[in-house]
């Protein structure tokens, strides 16, 4: 029933009408209202979000900067004391500072400190004595009694001499008979002579042990030819870089058997680490002079007697990799070049072992751009225990069997713990902080980094690989860059003869020049074989005199 109906008057009933139409007008309002307040709310959630993520960009920004500024600026060596943090850290949050316990506290054994004061000269080097005595009238005494000798002062001082030139004159007398004029001996020669003495180099001026002096002036002093040709001049001697150049050539083309024989016996032993390092070539085919080529550097064989190989490619491309292995069973280290998993994956002859020093580098590049000891610290105080526990063990000499079982005692565990650290703090710490990236990538090499436990001769780390490859990145920071694909080839056969000498306690010089003076006298491949240091002779090597040039 209508409202009319029922006798209310007309305008109450105009009265209602205008409540029902502001009662809806009002509900639509509220809609809208609610609809724009979920609006706003998504909005100020995607404005908060965006906030955040600026803020960590900012952040990573600022940490890169850091990092940057550290490595330009800042010291080289990674070492930390771990002791000398709360003096200058904030405070520290407690999930920050989990696992900084007095369980895992590191003892660090005492060890006994260098007397101060100079070193003693070494015995071995030759002495010249020189006498300071008092005048004859002085050694009367007032009365009249000559005065008798009762002991004596010493006072060591270094005296050098510069480098020694001299030419070498061979003279071969000729012989011939002034009676029958060679007609009554037809078997033989008018005219005898001596042979003319086999040299590295036939026809040239130089000699091994230039050769040997150059060679270690550029490839162990860092110093390029260009240098080398000045020094040379301030000592008389017009010796251009472009004759030493070529020197370097030709020695490479007479020891291209030792370079395959180095080869063969670099992979003569239970493991391998490997490590590359970029150069810069010019006139290579097809390639720009700016082209990045590189340096593969390969140690191993025996234990006892390592060989360093060192070889030049165009590419870092995986390839090589492949062909250096080829049909090679045993333990290959490397670092996280990606290259390497390519090539091994699936391998059942090569287990793949990786590099603890890697890991700690991410973590102490982390921890320097870190306010506060955190996460970072904590993992560089982890692997440090990870080496304290493993350089005890190599200490002990113990046997291979009893080192592998000591390994699975002490060492295991201590990695076990770390990587249930590292899962645990991959939930917590943002990935791409460098703390997060870190733990990823040590995540990523875990599997790698415990192999090392099965194979007595290796440590955790990869730095004898790297070590080799020092000495030529000083080297390149000098001359730069190799003139040609063929003096890169020479380079590389150099190098490796010169860290494979210092690697079994060889004098580089003694050891070039020993190969140099033998090489021309060589009549088979096989005879190289004595060049290996399985073979050297040691005493021959590393005779040293000491009157201003080597002997």
């Amino acid at each position: 029933m209508v409202l009319e109906d029922r006798g209310i008057p007309e305008d109450i009933i105009q009265y209602i009408s205008n409540l029902e139409t502001v009662n809806t007008s009002l509900k639509k309002k509220s809609g809208d209202l609610k609809e724009e307040n979920t609006l706003l709310a998504i909005n100020n959630n995607a404005l908060k979000i965006k906030t955040t993520t600026l803020e960590e960009e900012v952040e990573d920004l600022r940490y890169k900067l850091q990092l940057v500024l550290f490595k330009r600026f800042g010291r080289s060596s990674e070492q930390i004391d771990f002791s000398q943090l709360e003096f200058f850290e904030e405070a520290k949050p407690e999930e920050e500072t989990e696992g900084l316990a007095e369980d895992d506290t590191i003892t660090v054994a005492s060890h006994p400190r260098k007397k101060a004061g100079r070193k003693p000269l070494d015995p071995s080097i030759p002495r010249r004595e020189i006498v300071h005595d008092i005048a004859e009238e002085d050694k009367i005494c007032g009365c009249g009694h000559p005065l008798e000798k009762v002991g004596e002062e010493v006072t060591e001082r270094l005296q050098t001499i510069p480098a020694v030139v001299y030419v070498e004159r061979h003279i071969r007398p000729k012989y011939a008979c002034r009676y029958c004029e060679g007609s009554g001996d037809e078997e033989n020669p008018v005219f005898r002579i001596a042979p003319v003495s086999p040299t590295m180099i036939p026809g040239s001026i130089a000699t091994a042990g230039l050769l040997a002096f150059i060679f270690v002036n550029k490839f162990v002093d860092h110093l390029p030819f260009y240098r080398q040709e000045k020094r040379f001049e301030r000592i008389g001697v017009r010796l251009s870089r472009q004759n030493m150049s070529n020197w370097s050539l030709k020695v490479y083309e007479k020891l291209k058997p030792l370079e395959k024989l180095l080869k063969k016996e670099v992979r003569n032993g239970p493991y391998i680490q490997m490590d590359e390092t970029p150069l810069q070539v010019m006139g290579e085919e097809g390639r720009l002079n700016t082209s990045k080529s590189y340096m593969w550097v390969s140690r191993g064989g025996p234990p006892e007697k390592p060989v360093v190989y060192y070889k030049y490619q165009e590419t870092r491309k995986a390839q090589y990799i492949k062909d250096f292995l080829e049909d090679y069973r045993g333990f290959l280290q490397s670092d996280g070049y990606k290259g390497y998993d390519t090539v091994l994956k699936g391998s059942n002859d090569v287990i793949h072992v990786g590099c603890l020093a890697h890991v700690r580098r991410k973590f102490f590049d982390a921890s320097k751009v870190s306010k506060k000891a955190g996460s970072a610290h904590i993992a560089l105080k982890k692997i440090a225990g990870m080496y304290h526990a493993e350089n005890d063990l190599k200490k002990q000499e113990l046997t291979a069997e009893e080192l592998l079982k000591r390994r699975q005692e002490e060492v295991k565990p201590l990695l076990e713990d770390f990587q249930k650290w590292l899962a645990e703090k991959s939930q917590k710490v943002r990935p791409a902080s460098e703390t997060g990236k870190a733990i990823s990538y040590s995540l990523g090499q875990w599997e790698k980094i415990e192999n090392y436990l099965g194979c007595a001769e290796l440590s955790p780390d990869n730095n004898a690989a790297e070590r080799a490859v020092k000495p030529f990145v000083l080297g390149r920071k000098n001359w730069l860059f190799s003139g040609s694909p063929k003096g890169a080839h020479a380079s590389a056969l150099l190098f490796s003869l010169i860290e494979t000498a210092k690697a079994n306690d060889l004098n580089p010089y003694g050891y070039l020049k020993w190969i140099f003076e033998e090489t021309p006298l060589i009549q088979s491949e096989k005879e190289f074989e004595k060049f290996l240091p399985r073979n050297s002779d040691r005493d021959k090597v590393n005779q040293f005199q000491f009157n201003g040039y080597y002997n």
